[in-house]
C-alpha cells in the first residue's frame, strides 16, 4: 500500500511537439564572428542584464491548488473528540492479531507517512503486494489504495485491520472485543459519538481514524507561491515548475495534492515492461481497467521513495525520467530531469509535529484479548 507511481500522461501530439522543441538548438547566423571586446570605461561600467525568469503558463498553473488546512468530509463531521480518539487508534497495535502492527507501522507519520520499503511487512512478516502510499494529504483523493477500492479515508481504514497479510484481525467482532475491553476507549467513543445509541462500532472506529487523517496536511513553500508570494520559490525551482508544466505533468498530477484526482494507465504511450499487476482491474474486473492505477500525490515526493506501485524505482530522478517516457513518450534530457526534480523538492512540506505526536495509550483490561502470533 505505498509509494508513488508518478504518472505524467499528456496528449501524444503535445509530447512530440515538446520533443521537437527540445531538439532545436539556438545558434547565431552562419559565419558570424564574435564582436570585439569593449575596452572603454563606459562599456566596462555597463552591468549585465538580469537573467530572464522562466515563463510559467498562468493557465496551466491554475490546475495546481493550495492545500486546505484540513480535508473535511460531509459524511464524517470532524470534532476534537473524534481526532483525539482517531490519533490513538492510528498508533494502536492491539488492533492487530499479534499486537505488533498499527496504521503507523506502514504509514510512519514521522517519516512523511511511509516506511521506506517497497512492500510493507505485516502479520508474521508477510509482505503486501503493493507499496504503501503516504497517509499525508490524502483526504480529498478520488479514492484510496492504488486500485481505488475504497472511496474514502474512512472506508480505507477498515481494510488493513482485517487483511490477513496486514493486521490480520479475523473479523469486526474481534476488533470490537479489544476496544470494549478497555474502559478508556469506551469512554472516548462515547465522547466522539455522543448521539449514537451504540457508539462503539467498527464504522465509528473507521470514522475516528479518518477524522484524524483528514488533518494530516503538509503545506510547503509552493503553497505560498500559489497564494501570490513570488519569492517563495527560488529561480531554479521556478524553472523546474515551468518545465513541469510545459512537459505536461499537471495533466495528471494536478489539484491540491498534485495527484490523486484520476486513474491513469501505466504505459500509456510506451508499454511498461513485465507489468504483472493488473491495477484497478483487480477491483472492478473490467478489462478496460487493466493496468490503470490511481495517480499518486507528488506532495513530499522527495521523501516517500521508493517509487511506483511496486517500489521498483529507487530515486526520484529515475522515476521522473521513466514516467516521462512511458506516460508522455518523451525522452527527457538530464538537465530537464534535474530541473523538474528541483521543483519537486519544493513540494516537501512541514510535518505537523504537535498534531502527530504519539499519545499515551490506555492499558489493557482484564478481558483484553492476548496477542496471537498464529
Amino acid at each position: 500500500m505505498r509509494s508513488l507511481l508518478t504518472l505524467f500522461p499528456v496528449l501524444a501530439i503535445a509530447a512530440s511537439l515538446a520533443a521537437c522543441d527540445r531538439g532545436q538548438e539556438q545558434s547565431g547566423p552562419s559565419g558570424a564572428t564574435p564582436a570585439p571586446s569593449q575596452t572603454s570605461s563606459a562599456a566596462s561600467d555597463v552591468k549585465p542584464a538580469a537573467a530572464k525568469k522562466a515563463f510559467i503558463d498562468p493557465e496551466e498553473l491554475k490546475k495546481l491548488k493550495v492545500l486546505p488546512a484540513r480535508m473535511d468530509s460531509d459524511t464524517n463531521p470532524i470534532s476534537d473528540a473524534k481526532i483525539k480518539l482517531g490519533r490513538m487508534l492510528y498508533y494502536e497495535t492491539r488492533l492487530s492479531k499479534n499486537h505488533d502492527v498499527s496504521c503507523n507501522s506502514c504509514h510512519d507519520l514521522a517519516a512523511y507517512g511511509v516506511d521506506g520499503k517497497a512492500f510493507s511487512p505485516g502479520h508474521k512478516g508477510q509482505l503486501g503486494g503493493r507499496s504503501s502510499p503516504t497517509s499525508y494529504n490524502a483526504g480529498n483523493h478520488v479514492a484510496q489504495f492504488w486500485d481505488g477500492r475504497a472511496n474514502t479515508l474512512e472506508d480505507q481504514a477498515k481494510g488493513p485491520i482485517l487483511n490477513p497479510v496486514e493486521m490480520a484481525m479475523p473479523d469486526e467482532k474481534s476488533v470490537l472485543a479489544v476496544v470494549t475491553s478497555i474502559k478508556e476507549y469506551v469512554d472516548l467513543f462515547k465522547e466522539a459519538f455522543p448521539d449514537d445509541k451504540e457508539p462503539v462500532s467498527y464504522d465509528n472506529l473507521a470514522k475516528a481514524i479518518g477524522a484524524f487523517e483528514r488533518g494530516l496536511v503538509t503545506p510547503s513553500r509552493f503553497d505560498k507561491f500559489l497564494a501570490g508570494d513570488e519569492k517563495a520559490l527560488t529561480d531554479e525551482e521556478r524553472e523546474g515548475l515551468a518545465k513541469y508544466l510545459s512537459v505536461g505533468c499537471q495533466s495528471c498530477h494536478d489539484g491540491e495534492a498534485l495527484g490523486g484526482t484520476t486513474y491513469q494507465k501505466l504505459g500509456k504511450m510506451n508499454a511498461y515492461a513485465d507489468l504483472k499487476d493488473f491495477g484497478r482491474f483487480d477491483h472492478t474486473k473490467k478489462d478496460g481497467d487493466k493496468f490503470f492505477f490511481r495517480v499518486p500525490s507528488l506532495r513530499n515526493i522527495a521523501k516517500t521513495g521508493p517509487y511506483y506501485h511496486d517500489g521498483s524505482i529507487a530515486t526520484l530522478d529515475e522515476a521522473v525520467n521513466t514516467m516521462a517516457w512511458h506516460q508522455l513518450g518523451v525522452k527527457l534530457k538530464a538537465d530537464e530531469v534535474k530541473s523538474i526534480v528541483t521543483f519537486l523538492n519544493a513540494l516537501t512540506g512541514d510535518l505537523p509535529t504537535d498534531y502527530i505526536k504519539q499519545p499515551e495509550l490506555p492499558k489493557s483490561g482484564p478481558k483484553t484479548p492476548k496477542a496471537d502470533p498464529t
